[in-house]
């Protein structure tokens, strides 16, 4: 190569970049051709969180900025319709303006509109004729702030035959079944399928794909891998477990579209969350139960160990912050913000028939907790029940939050999990049980899940369980049951008429019996007790 050859491909290097849209017409691109982050960061060969960017404000630069460009206007060119928006939409995404067919609604996770459920429904109209929903492809009678859209996760289903319904004449059908979860690895787009053709009237039909449902996404995965495992049902139900982390994330992915908040999948994290040591911990007490009565009522007594269904599960629905968390100093706490605070704990008078709800902890003084344990605080200490001091707030880390954050992901697994319960299909039950606790507990400092790095997240959820299940021993106390023991997230251990005060069941708002022993005068110690 001579001197100038060498100088003509830094030139050509440094030439003019290709040209992008808008950040939102970006992402109102990929959602309208109902692909998730993780797909178009994989074709792309960036990180979801990278591709979060992109969409969020940052541009990419050199050969990636190029194949950026190509394949938003190839999403353009396939979502137009098939007369004359064609050409228009393609110049809404070289002139910097948003598409116009069929925009991206801005939805809330639980489903109507208003994001925490506090809104006053202004966008909500009722249809006089059903219209697809946005989601799921089925007749929806509302529409949400413009879209029709089902307004509760449940009616987001599947049609009987597992397509979605057709739409009104006149409108395009370009959106039809996605692939499943990985079940034996994707198929290779043809050549032609992965450019548009300069000139073409329509959408390819098979170009993008979306699944009936989240719940959907769940049962054909579990398909698949009985298929390709021959209906063994070890072998399924191993690969599905060891999987089930980007499965979860997928997941995760699919309950989010249409959704209002943008997450921040990889926030800056204050040194109080970052573990001191390599094997080490952080700084931040969960609060885990772990206490046993040390004094039982007079007499023996007949002690049942119940075990508390989908803790985690149910844990999903805490009040999470979205963005980067933020420092202040001060007293006032603000319920629209979640995060970590430094408190001092208020003293605990009643030891001896309800555990301290910090847990058990041997250092006095202050220590960051999260925010399911300050609420827990605060509620005690309240009108109400008025058993302890409020906690005293130094400092504190938060960001706005939501309680509905993880509600429609936290619905999809519930579903699956209702349906393989009832169905007796073990293989769905330990898939989705190992969807929702190593999503909890990889979403920290962990090298099996790269996608999300939110250990606020990670101790937030897990101080929700440990909450809720000491919320359960208070209830328990409450209606003159003796609580013997609370451990965990899930064991708590009651002496009394039980059913009286808990459903009987595997729901997740129901308990099962785990196992029943005798204690107190004369009785043996029950073996076999510790976490």
């Amino acid at each position: 190569m001579s001197d100038f050859d060498a100088i003509d491909s830094l030139l050509d290097a440094v030439g003019p970049q290709a040209e992008l849209p808008p950040c939102h017409v970006r992402r109102e691109l990929r959602e309208r051709a109902r692909l998730s982050k993780a797909q178009v960061a994989r074709a792309l060969g960036v990180s979801p969180s990278t591709l979060s960017g992109w969409e969020s404000g940052r541009d990419p630069a050199g050969e990636i900025r190029t194949k950026y460009a190509y394949l938003l206007d190839g999403l353009n060119a396939k979502l137009a319709t098939e007369t004359e928006a064609a050409p228009a939409a393609q110049q809404s995404v070289t002139s910097g303006t948003a598409p116009t067919a069929t925009p991206v609604p801005d939805l809330g996770q639980d489903g109507d509109g208003d994001g925490d459920g506090d809104g006053d429904g202004e966008d909500v109209e009722l249809l006089v004729a059903p219209e697809p929903c946005v989601l799921c492809g089925r007749p929806a009678g509302q529409r949400v702030a413009g879209f029709a859209q089902h307004l509760t996760p449940a009616d987001c289903r599947p049609t009987a035959t597992g397509a979605p319904a057709a739409p009104p004449a006149g409108q395009s059908t370009g959106h039809t079944s996605k692939a499943p979860l990985c079940t034996t690895g994707p198929a290779r787009a043809t050549k032609g399928s992965t450019r548009a053709t300069k000139g073409s009237k329509g959408p390819a039909r098979h170009a993008f794909q979306e699944p009936s449902g989240p719940v959907d996404l769940i049962r054909e995965a579990v398909q698949g891998a009985l298929a390709e495992h021959r209906g063994d049902v070890d072998a399924a139900t191993a690969v599905l477990v060891k999987r089930a982390i980007p499965d979860a994330m997928r997941l995760l992915d699919a309950t989010r579209k249409g959704a209002r908040y943008d997450v921040i999948a990889h926030p800056w994290i204050p040194d109080i969350l970052k573990k001191q040591t390599a094997r080490g911990a952080d700084q931040i007490w969960e609060a885990r139960p772990k206490w046993t009565r040390h004094e039982l009522p007079p007499g023996r007594h007949q002690v049942t160990a119940l075990d508390i269904n989908g803790a985690y599960l149910s844990a999903l629905k805490t009040h999470l912050p979205l963005g980067r968390l933020e420092h202040s100093t001060g007293p006032a706490h603000d319920r629209r913000r979640s995060g970590v605070h430094l408190i001092t704990p208020p003293e605990w008078e009643h030891e001896a028939v309800l555990p301290n709800p910090i847990g058990r902890r041997d250092e006095p003084g202050p220590l960051w907790v999260t925010e399911p344990t300050l609420r827990l605080l605060l509620r005690l200490s309240g009108p109400r029940h008025q058993l302890c001091a409020p906690p005293q707030i130094h400092e504190s880390y938060t960001s706005g939050a939501t309680e509905n954050l993880l509600e429609k992901f936290r619905i999809a697994l519930k579903d699956a999990r209702d349906t393989a319960i009832e169905q007796g299909d073990t293989v769905t039950l330990e898939y989705v049980k190992a969807m929702y606790s190593k999503f909890v507990s990889t979403m920290g400092e962990s090298n099996y899940n790269r996608e999300l790095y939110r250990p606020d997240w990670m101790h937030l959820i897990r101080s929700q369980a440990f909450a809720n299940l000491w919320l359960k021993a208070l209830k328990a106390h409450d209606e003159g049951l003796a609580v013997v023991r609370a451990m965990g997230t899930d064991e708590l251990h009651v002496i009394g008429d039980w059913r009286r005060v808990f459903a009987e069941g595997r729901a997740v708002t129901e308990v099962k019996v785990k196992d029943t022993y005798t204690a107190g005068t004369d009785a043996a110690e029950h073996e076999g007790e510790g976490e």
